[in-house]
């Protein structure tokens, strides 16, 4: 059950969602549900949401939130990430606390990865 008054779910826009769902599939093993043509959601990755179809992007340049993952391994993911169809728009920076990079997804939508491993 959803909690009271928490953050539940996040929406994303797609130019592509399918060149989306399988970058999340390759890169993340996620799975999808799809809600007809112009909708897909997904489950249990620490917050459900879902892509829409439009010609738009979330990215930090425009002032849009980031979501941001967390990862054992930096420099695995990272090449997960590449292999996947992402492109990294951040090298990898320290900064208090830990290390990260940004990326996109083949959409254009900015997410970044973060870790504390090895400090």
């Amino acid at each position: 059950m959803p909690a009271h008054e928490k953050i539940n779910y996040v929406e994303y826009p797609a130019k592509d969602i399918e060149a989306t769902k399988a970058f999340f599939t390759t890169a993340f093993s996620w799975s999808f549900t799809d809600y007809g043509p112009d909708y897909t959601a997904f489950s249990n990755e620490g917050i459900d949401g879902g892509f829409f179809t439009s010609n738009q992007a979330a990215s930090t340049h425009a002032g849009s939130a980031l979501i941001v993952f967390y990862s054992k391994n930096l420099d695995t993911t990272l090449s997960k990430i590449e292999k996947a169809g992402g492109k990294i728009v951040k090298p990898i920076f320290s900064f208090p606390g830990g290390r990260r990079f940004h990326f996109t997804e083949p959409s254009g939508n900015e997410f970044a990865v973060w870790s504390d491993a090895g400090l």
